[in-house]
């Protein structure tokens, strides 16, 4: 099981809870794996506005409702 005993962000949340494996979503996004590391553990941490979009891009081919407000406070 995903998450357990790890500090997650709301994505980090989001994703355990659909599945959803950090290296997928890296390719998807086209992003580094690295930076979604950061955006899954790093509660505090808040991507650059592209990178954001790339991301949220991949989570509405699952959720197409998602907004950047649930899973970044701004």
């Amino acid at each position: 099981m995903w998450g357990i005993g790890k500090p997650r962000s709301k994505l980090g949340k989001w994703m355990d809870r659909n599945g959803f494996e950090q290296q997928t979503l890296a390719k998807t996004a086209k992003v580094s794996k690295n930076t979604v590391s950061k955006v899954c553990n790093e509660k505090d941490y808040i991507p650059r506005q592209d990178v954001m979009k790339k991301i949220l891009k991949a989570i509405r081919q699952v959720e197409p409702n998602a907004k950047m407000s649930d899973f970044w406070d701004m």
